[in-house]
């Protein structure tokens, strides 16, 4: 099982190369990432026993940018019938696994295996319990099949909780109609992924504050008051009246790379279609100065070098506050709902909280 396959975006395979093999260079895993553009997928190569465990071992999927899932196995040839047969007989070195997912990747060939995958888990679940091979226990390892055809598919193995929350690495959220856009998935699967279920009543409740940048026409900022924020939203352009209505929403017509607030607010989110730099730049200043505590903030990406240019702004931005001396989450994830950027969530942890409305 010396294979690492990830998922990810269609025409970002390159980016999950470049990323995971300077994170197996770090860790001395020996080996050589693969990847065939518009396929959704990559895969790492190693050329070591046990590398690809040790390579996961050794990271922490959230903490990847740009792949959307991953497992450590083999790809096996399928024959046209009894499919479940040879899928078992080169399982005999698996473990016994706690779940099972079966997964294709995002393009359209792969979401015509979707009907197919539902029909074949039925069986392959009783025949991998009946074989000893499956039990019900989230601690223990996640079996992943992915196909990408009826006559391949890759066997894999992933820990629970250090894989992608949901099948293909795709949350399975659906679009409120209350909101102004569909913009709004964005920002909720944000707070999926980085903020952890049991910490939303915590850090995302009624007595909070927050400022929307680039708002119009609302879809960010109705995450923000569906959760009972009072919000500024900064746009000079128009807002969803339902959202005014609200009583929960102050729209000010201004430059949301301008703007300031008057007191530190809990939140700020940001989808300002501009050049990263300077988002990531406004970033840190929002954090650094104390204006808010937490923040979202998506960052446009270059045509080229997009894993390098994501990577030489983090550090810019760690280094900035470094110099400030304080202390600061940073996160930054590709996720489903993007499309050619990435987004960045920021938890600054040596202020104390904004005073409650």
């Amino acid at each position: 099982m010396n294979t690492l396959f990830m998922h990810c975006r269609p025409g970002f395979e390159g980016e999950v190369c470049s990323e995971i093999s300077e994170h197996a260079a770090r860790l001395n895993v020996a080996g050589y990432a693969k990847a065939k553009a518009a396929t959704a997928c990559a895969e790492f190569i190693c050329t070591e026993d046990g590398g690809a465990e040790r390579l996961m071992h050794g990271l922490r999927f959230a903490e990847l940018i740009f792949p959307r899932q991953w497992a450590r196995g083999r790809f096996i040839d399928l024959p046209e019938t009894d499919r479940i047969s040879v899928i078992l007989a080169h399982m005999t070195d698996f473990p016994v696994c706690g779940s099972l997912w079966l997964e294709m990747v995002d393009t359209n060939d792969g979401k015509a295996l979707s009907n197919f995958c539902k029909k074949l888990e039925v069986h392959l679940r009783k025949a991998l319990i009946a074989a000893g091979k499956l039990v019900d226990d989230p601690s223990k390892p996640r079996l992943l099949l992915t196909f990408k055809s009826g006559r391949e598919v890759f066997v894999g193995l992933a820990e629970s909780n250090n894989s992608a929350m949901w099948p293909m690495g795709i949350p399975r959220l659906k679009f409120p109609r209350e909101a102004p856009s569909r913009s709004t998935l964005k920002l909720e699967e944000a707070w999926h992924h980085f903020i952890p279920r049991d910490q939303w009543d915590d850090r995302l409740h009624s007595d909070m504050t927050g400022v929307d940048l680039g708002a119009a026409p609302g879809g960010w900022t109705w995450q923000l008051v569906n959760r009972g924020m009072l919000v500024t939203a900064i746009d000079n352009g128009p807002m969803a009246e339902s959202l005014i209505e609200t009583g929960l929403v102050q729209h000010l017509m201004a430059d949301g790379f301008t703007y300031k607030p008057r007191q530190p607010v809990d939140w700020m989110v940001c989808d300002i279609v501009e050049k990263p730099a300077r988002n990531a730049a406004m970033l840190e200043e929002w954090i650094g100065e104390g204006h808010c505590r937490e923040a979202v903030v998506n960052l446009k990406l270059p045509m080229k070098q997009r894993y390098a240019e994501v990577k030489r702004l983090l550090e810019r931005i760690a280094d900035g506050f470094k110099a400030r001396g304080i202390r600061v989450e940073i996160g930054c994830k590709q996720l489903y709902h993007d499309r050619e950027e990435v987004t960045c969530h920021l938890r600054r942890l040596d202020v104390a909280k904004p005073k409650s409305r």
